[in-house]
């Protein structure tokens, strides 16, 4: 009885998470897309210092996806929250019926998962492909080739090629900037580094885990190095709060 309750409860705390994104969703006819954690594909003698990035890859995905007016992204917040009410957060791997499982409590038409590979030479590759909850058909295989010391321009990359073959309208990154990521400010395109990357990994890390000093002081740290990325002050600005 005590499993049917919880089980109850964490379906009715995902559809009120997801309710207001929905329901604009299917007023706007868009569809709601989530998007997984990144699984850490390295190789070489230091392929675990790579661990626990895939999260700062599905953060910096989904906000560049966000910049496209057509579709409803799931918050990372509300997906990493749902992951730990059902008890699936604690290593990041997901099987895709699982992976499915979550589209649907979250209210999603479209998964989007993958993979990364850094070769440890500052050299990565990023795989991602989608998956139709609905049917639970994975499709739209993609791959970017990319330099680690810049980040952001990978993902942004990503995202163009995840919007176009999923037939979703192509994403503005503001003019003359093709490859200019959602989250920076000023003229010129700007460059994050793998290292900054993994940084700001660990600060969403320690925000999951409800430790908001430790997060606030490596949000910082992140800011130290790249003052104009704007989720590292939105969620600077989460955790002081939560915080107080």
């Amino acid at each position: 009885m005590m499993r049917f309750v919880r089980t109850a409860w964490a379906l009715a705390l995902a559809g009120a998470m997801v309710a207001p994104a929905t329901a604009a969703a299917q007023g706007a006819k868009k569809p709601v897309v989530v998007v997984l954690g990144f699984d850490n594909n390295s190789i070489g003698k230091d392929a675990a210092d790579y661990n626990g990035i895939g999260k700062a890859i599905q953060d910096m995905l989904i906000t560049d996806l966000a910049s496209n007016p057509n579709v409803v992204l799931v918050d990372r917040d509300h997906i990493e929250q749902i992951l730990q009410e059902q008890h699936l957060a604690k290593d990041g791997a997901i099987d895709p019926a699982t992976a499915v499982r979550v589209g649907k409590l979250l209210g999603a038409q479209y998964l989007i998962e993958g993979g990364f590979m850094s070769d440890g030479r500052g050299n990565m590759v990023l795989t991602a492909r989608s998956t139709n909850v609905e049917t639970s058909v994975i499709s739209n295989p993609q791959k970017v080739q990319h330099k680690t010391d810049d980040v952001l321009g990978m993902i942004a990359q990503m995202s163009e090629k995840v919007s176009k073959d999923m037939k979703l309208p192509a994403l503005d990154h503001g003019t003359g900037a093709v490859n200019r990521p959602a989250g920076t400010t000023g003229e010129k395109p700007q460059k994050m580094d793998i290292r900054t990357a993994m940084l700001y990994a660990k600060a969403l890390d320690a925000k999951d885990s409800g430790d908001p000093a430790k997060a606030a002081q490596l949000f910082r740290q992140v800011l130290d190095k790249f003052p104009d990325y704007t989720p590292a002050k939105q969620n600077l600005a989460k955790v002081a709060k939560s915080g107080d």
